[in-house]
């Protein structure tokens, strides 16, 4: 599990169920009320993270690998 959380960030679906979500697959984030992510690979999540959370957890992880981090 501690490579994971150094790969991805844990997200929450509508429905309460946590994932993780490898955070260079995120194309783009929109509030439109609730916050929709898109991925590269066109899917689209719907999760209950406020815009600036997701973004925020992102900016994070991309901080970790350029840090070399594995924590």
């Amino acid at each position: 599990m501690r490579a994971l959380s150094a790969d991805m960030i844990k997200l929450t679906r509508l429905n309460g169920d946590q994932f993780v979500l490898n955070a260079e697959l995120i194309r783009f984030v929109e509030r439109r009320p609730d916050t929709y992510i898109t991925l590269t690979t066109d899917d689209r999540l719907v999760v209950q993270e406020s815009l600036e959370e997701v973004v925020e957890r992102s900016i994070e992880y991309s901080r970790r690998i350029r840090r070399g981090l594995t924590a």
